[in-house]
């Protein structure tokens, strides 16, 4: 089959558009099974019969097409697709919000829903939050509510996704289709646009991307800037209070009190945005391709009192795609492996200007990126040499302003930790002259 990319959508997608004038795209991926649950039913109606083979598409791009739109509740995270920026898309979500967007900017109107709802986020993003925390509630504790990350088997030739972890109802996968969806329904609403334009232009693909970071690759921030938690609480609870009067789902809501409901929504609300919006997009290393740990990893002692910052110096240049920083990690992988004869990459956090952190040791186990300070912090390494100019502001504040604050949220680092260059700690010019003196201006520089 096509690779399971981004790519190969908008293809399918550009041809359906130029030649199947008889429904939408997203009306057939719905009937393809991409909006099958109940409260998504509700909003966008009873989906329509799955139509004949077009005859604008391959036998192979409708069988991908089919396959990624069939819903599986055992393994919602199936009809996912890579994006160039190296984030996972499932379509469900992303084909649901996008079709709202077109009936908005259409005038066609949408069931009339008691209690009322905001459709766009219904579809996307409420209801399974909502299912998720409704069905951990009063558990042991250990079921997973969210998450978790998972990889592919080829970036080049995405065909199996694995999870990285125990599923829940949103996987990342799922988490960055609803985002997606919310922020191209919205635009959508705004203006109408063909859906292959709109996609190519969101995600950058084909060539998109050599020119820097696609809008994608801002979807957490733009996410948090359109929604807030304000507004994706209220949703959760409006979206509870609907699916409580729906019969597949009125038994699992008939004990839960309003108080109750609100309280579920408050959590489910404020745990989405802590996790997939305050705190930076983090690449797993099964994601840039890295080689197993040489030994026995040494792990931390949690929360860490401090944090160092490098540059990477070779490579010299910012990463500014995800195939390029992906390239940059599996060298110095290989450089600290092979030639400093070091157990794994030094560093716990590459960041690249993709707009992406990349997993090195990570939260968890010892580094070898500050001489004789490894285990009292976090070392984090930007991409490029920095002696004589800045990463991107916008680099700059992905550890500033996000990994950071969520480190200490989320009991990682202590609250007044302490941040230094690598200078500080033992003779060398790292993290360059012009990275040295922006971190000056940071919170817990000493």
């Amino acid at each position: 089959l096509p690779p399971r990319h981004m790519d190969s959508v908008v293809q399918i997608v550009e041809a359906l558009e130029s030649s199947e004038p008889g429904f939408t795209v997203p009306e057939l991926a719905r009937a393809l099974g991409g909006c099958s649950t109940p409260g998504c039913r509700a909003v966008l109606g009873e989906p329509p019969d799955v139509p004949p083979a077009p005859p604008a598409l391959t036998h192979e791009q409708w069988l991908l097409f089919t396959q990624l739109l069939r819903h599986n509740d055992t393994a919602p995270e199936g009809g996912a697709v890579l994006a160039p920026d190296g984030s996972t898309i499932t379509l469900g979500p992303l084909f649901a919000g996008i079709e709202v967007g077109l009936k908005r900017v259409t005038g066609c109107p949408t069931p009339t829903i008691e209690p009322p709802i905001d459709a766009l986020y219904a579809v996307t993003i409420a209801e399974a939050l909502g299912t998720s925390f409704l069905l951990a509630r009063g558990g042991d504790g250990h079921r997973a509510t969210l998450g978790p990350a998972g990889c592919w088997d080829d970036v080049d030739d995405p065909q199996n996704y694995t999870l990285l972890g125990s599923p829940s109802p949103i996987p990342d996968a799922i988490a960055t289709g609803a985002m997606d969806g919310v922020l191209l329904g919205a635009q959508l609403a705004r203006e109408p646009i063909p859906l292959a334009d709109l996609l190519r232009g969101y995600y950058g693909t084909g060539n998109g991307t050599e020119n820097g970071r696609p809008p994608s690759s801002y979807r957490r921030r733009d996410f948090g800037v359109l929604t807030g938690p304000g507004k994706l609480e209220e949703e959760v609870v409006a979206m509870l209070r609907v699916l409580r009067e729906l019969p597949p789902t009125q038994e699992l809501l008939e004990d839960v009190g309003p108080e109750e409901m609100v309280a579920i929504a408050h959590q489910a609300a404020r745990d989405f945005t802590e996790v997939y919006v305050e705190c930076p997009a983090i690449v797993p290393r099964c994601m840039w391709g890295a080689r197993p740990y040489r030994g026995t990893p040494k792990p931390l002692t949690l929360p860490l009192g401090s944090v160092y910052i490098h540059h990477t110096f070779s490579p010299s240049d910012p990463c500014r795609t995800f195939s390029a920083c992906a390239h940059a990690m599996r060298a110095m992988q290989r450089f600290h492996q092979d030639t400093r004869g070091w157990d794994d990459i030094g560093y716990s956090f590459v960041v690249g200007s993709d707009g992406y952190l990349y997993q090195g040791r990570g939260w968890h186990w010892v580094g070898a990126h500050t001489k004789g300070y490894n285990s009292k912090g976090y070392g984090v390494g930007y991409v490029g040499d920095f002696s004589a100019s800045l990463p991107d502001p916008d680099t700059i504040a992905l550890v500033r302003d996000e990994l950071l604050p969520c480190a200490v949220r989320t009991g990682r680092l202590h609250h007044n930790y302490t941040l230094r260059g690598h200078r500080q700690m033992g003779h060398t010019d790292c993290p360059g002259n012009s990275l040295f003196h922006e971190i000056e201006t940071w919170h817990g520089f000493k």
